[in-house]
């Protein structure tokens, strides 16, 4: 058998330099000769399995290109590939051919084998890239449906009280497995919202990945009114009223990590729709240089919020990302030497050190009670969830005049048509430019999966029929487009990106404001002044290879 370093050497992945280097480090970390390799930036993971694999005569796969046949994943219990760290991934011969990290593991071999009647036959394949291919393939569909099937058989006598679901506490029955099983999927598939609707004939179930509704779940007719109460037993909302919307919030530990999820219940002609939006409060703790800022609007930016007063407002459609982004600013200006305070509606994200007053309606604390409130609380910088109406707005504008930073947001559809919109919301237009510091408009656009892009060169007319800014005579620029690959789900698209508008209010919009100009007249100066428009700021990510012109397309008007 040959020796690890000599493959490596062969395949060309080290240098004899290299090599003689770690095998000094060797001996000072404890080591094996792969590993220190690994751990000194030489290697990846990838590199050492797959040379690793070649050493004992064994086939590597990259799960991550592989075509895992789906009918071969389903003759392995979920439970056994997880415990193992195995996946069936193909059928050769009658064989089942099993990606595995530790090659060794004859337990792992024997229960597949004894568990399926086949035989087995290894492979290699990094530990991380078996465990999200077991994320990816042991999908929860199949059960869910097993489950909604085993449900209607249980409710189908007629006395059957849908509405003492609640008292369920096994967690083996069938309805609440099926709801479990529903968050815990949509977290895998990395959705950000559940939609639950109930329709004249079933229930279908929706997931929201990437800003995309894809539908993922059709259950039974008799299976509505049991999900629709487990989940809101769970999100503590009222099981008894279906007649008006209602609100809830739960929380769900999914791999070690807790998630909470945002309930919104909706009564429609065939019964309650359920929209879950689900919070990782991992997104509360970015860093502003997460979110795509290029580094001309992330100066600009930077300008106003690390200014001691003012107001800064993020704009944009419900989905797009305004929370995310106020979020990171306040963590970039959360300091303990000052007080923040924020008042939201609903509070999504729990922050340690910040000060997070929930509004109540029905108990008098509008936005504007509360912010009137918390100015005596003697906050340095006030997040407001939302401005609505013109109470709000000029207590806001009040209090950037008077010494505070204020963050908040606006539904408009870009940055100048803040100016008309607060004017039209009854501030004095000359308010509106003093206190108004800095407007933010901002999309969600879908991030191109980086495994299976495609780089090609596009036509003239392609780029003209876009707008897209190239000149004639220019060489052509290499843009790319989605593939897809079984890492994003066949879609060419894994993850989001933002993009951003960034207007500073400067004294010429100060006097546009005042002499009641138009958001296209404000937009216009404040191009003139160096500020990008949204679709510009997709084109120069576009260039960059993050996205594609469909896209940007798709959410820029």
């Amino acid at each position: 058998m040959k020796q690890l370093g000599e493959i490596l050497l062969t395949e060309g992945l080290v240098t004899e330099a290299q090599l003689l280097a770690a095998i000094d480090e060797q001996v000072s970390m404890g080591t094996s000769l792969g590993r220190t390799l690994v751990e000194l930036g030489i290697l990846t993971e990838s590199q050492l399995v797959r040379a690793l694999a070649a050493q004992v005569g064994m086939e590597f796969v990259d799960l991550d290109e592989y075509p895992v046949d789906r009918n071969a994943v389903s003759l392995v219990a979920e439970s056994l590939c997880r415990r193992h760290a195995v996946l069936p991934v193909a059928l050769r011969d009658g064989a089942i051919v099993l990606a595995t990290a530790d090659p060794g593991n004859v337990v792992a071999v024997d229960d597949v084998r004894t568990l399926s009647g086949r035989r087995v036959i290894p492979v290699v394949a990094t530990y991380d890239n078996v465990l999200r291919a077991i994320d990816r393939f042991c999908r929860a569909d199949g059960e869910m449906e097993n489950l909604s099937s085993a449900f209607v058989e249980e409710t189908s006598e007629p006395e059957t009280d849908l509405s003492r679901i609640g008292d369920v506490v096994d967690d083996d029955a069938p309805i609440v497995r099926y709801v479990n099983l529903l968050v815990t999927q949509a977290i895998t598939d990395r959705a950000s919202d559940i939609h639950i609707e109930p329709s004249e004939h079933d229930l279908r179930v929706r997931y929201r990945i990437d800003g995309v509704l894809h539908e993922t779940q059709r259950s039974p007719k008799n299976i509505i009114g049991g999900v629709i109460s487990r989940v809101k037993i769970m999100s503590d909302i009222d099981i008894a009223e279906k007649r008006k919307p209602q609100d809830g919030r739960m929380s769900v530990t999914h791999n070690g990590r807790k998630i909470d999820l945002r309930v919104a219940t909706l009564p429609t002609v065939w019964g309650e729709k359920i929209v879950m939006r689900i919070l990782d409060n991992s997104t509360a703790s970015l860093d502003l240089r997460d979110l795509s800022f290029l580094e001309h609007n992330y100066t600009t930016y930077r300008e106003s919020y690390t200014k001691p007063y003012g107001m800064i407002l993020v704009t944009g459609p419900t989905g797009s990302g305004k929370s995310t982004t106020l979020y990171a600013t306040l963590n970039a200006v959360s300091k303990p030497e000052i007080n923040v305070i924020t008042v939201e509606d609903p509070v999504e994200y729990r922050l340690p050190g910040i000060n997070q007053v929930q509004v109540n309606p029905k108990a008098g604390l509008t936005f504007a009670a509360a912010l009137r409130s918390i100015l005596r609380s003697d906050p340095d910088v006030v997040l407001l969830g939302e401005i609505r109406d013109h109470e709000t707005a000029q207590i806001a504008v009040e209090a950037s005049l008077t010494g505070h930073l204020v963050l908040s947001t606006l539904h408009t559809n870009d940055a100048p048509s803040a100016v008309t919109r607060l004017t039209e919301m009854g501030i004095e237009p000359f308010l509106v430019g003093s206190a108004l510091d800095c407007v933010v408009a901002q999309r969600l656009a879908r991030r191109l999966c980086p495994k299976c892009k495609e780089a090609y060169e596009p036509t003239p007319v392609e780029l003209e029929a876009a707008q897209f800014p190239w000149v004639p005579g220019e060489p052509m620029p290499q843009l790319y487009r989605p593939a897809g690959c079984s890492s994003c789900s066949r879609t060419g698209y894994k993850g989001r990106l933002a993009l951003h508008e960034v207007m500073r209010v400067t004294e010429d919009i100060e006097r546009h404001a005042v002499a009641h100009s138009s958001s296209a007249d404000i937009g216009a100066t404040a191009a003139k002044q160096g500020m990008r428009r949204l679709r510009e700021d997709g084109w120069y990510k576009v260039a960059d290879g993050q996205t594609s012109i469909e896209e940007i397309l798709r959410v820029v008007a």
